[in-house]
């Protein structure tokens, strides 16, 4: 016999929420749009799907990674920002998710469907090789076993300078002698 708790219980669960009924309004607007405006509105309108659908793998990453900052922006091209260099934008058609990351190298495509659960997937793996990635960055390499230090250089001395004034007063009587010689020979030639 069935329990009238466990029968509410399930006419409960199969129930639409309010959630997935916005969710389907959503989608059944988007498809229905047409004009530039309200294309740039369907866009949005599938972003937002996407992010409520991103929730619960939001919800089970840590609080102390600070690596993603999921939200939509606004702009000419409307995004959903999972982290600085990664985000989800629609396509030409305006019914396909791009999931794209920024590298210096430039664009590149991650995942690219019309299906919510497939790029929620490709979300979810980016997500845990980001995750990966921080956990590798975070482990302390060990330090190299320190050598003991080398002993400091002895000083050098310069050279000494040896016979730099005798020189010059070498040089100095040698000119002297010179002159005084070269003055006596033109005092006897004069004679």
């Amino acid at each position: 016999m069935s329990d009238p708790q466990n029968t509410g219980s399930e006419a409960r669960e199969m129930r639409p929420t309010l959630r997935e009924a916005l969710r389907r309004a959503r989608i059944e607007a988007a498809d229905r749009t047409g004009v530039v405006v309200e294309l740039r509105d369907a866009e949005v309108a599938r972003l937002e799907i996407l992010n409520d659908a991103l929730d619960p793998l939001f919800a089970q990453v840590p609080e102390k990674v600070d690596l993603f900052d999921r939200g939509i922006s606004q702009g000419e091209t409307p995004r959903l920002w999972i982290d600085v260099v990664a985000h989800v934008l629609m396509g030409r058609d305006k019914r396909i998710y791009r999931f794209v990351q920024d590298t210096r190298f430039g664009r590149i495509v991650l995942a690219e469907s019309h299906d919510v659960a497939a790029i929620v997937d490709a979300v979810t793996d980016y997500v845990a090789r980001r995750m990966i990635e921080r956990e590798h960055a975070m482990v302390a390499t060990p330090l190299p076993v320190a050598e003991p230090p080398a002993p400091p250089p002895m000083p050098v001395a310069p050279p000494k300078r040896r016979g730099g004034f005798g020189m010059f007063v070498l040089g100095f009587v040698l000119g002297a002698l010179a002159l005084f010689g070269l003055a006596l020979l033109a005092s006897l030639q004069n004679y």
